[in-house]
């Protein structure tokens, strides 16, 4: 059952529809509830290797869904320190729990002021107004 339509307060968004929760030096990505909607139903998730180093605005990573395979875009760039294992098996979590069970990497930030460059959420809900 996919997610009722929702952009969590307190996360960053970037325009290629990827969140990042941020703490400190660390951060967790996914993509957002438009995001998933806009793939449909997601049948397989092919993760960066632990440790890759990523890049704020580069693809890190590949959702297949019936309709087509989509990059993953970085919000921040950084080192990966973790990646949800429980989308080898169930990689509907993404369309389920976008913000939740569906999250896709934890990143060690090598600058987190990138974060300063995202968009808060009445910001990403402006621009998807705008379309």
């Amino acid at each position: 059952m996919a997610a009722q339509e929702s952009y969590p307060d307190g996360l960053k968004y970037h325009p290629e529809h990827d969140w990042a929760q941020i703490e400190g030096d660390e951060a967790t990505f996914g993509v957002t509830w438009y995001a998933q909607d806009a793939l449909g139903e997601v049948v397989f998730y092919e993760p960066p290797e632990v440790g890759a180093e990523i890049a704020k605005d580069r693809a890190y990573a590949e959702v297949e869904s019936v309709k087509a395979v989509s990059d993953v875009f970085a919000p921040m760039s950084g080192e990966i320190t973790a990646v949800n294992e429980d989308l080898a098996d169930s990689p509907e979590k993404i369309n389920e729990d976008p913000y939740g069970d569906g999250w896709l990497v934890k990143v060690k930030l090598s600058d987190p002021s990138e974060g300063d460059e995202l968009m808060d959420v009445g910001a990403y809900r402006e621009m998807l107004a705008e379309g």
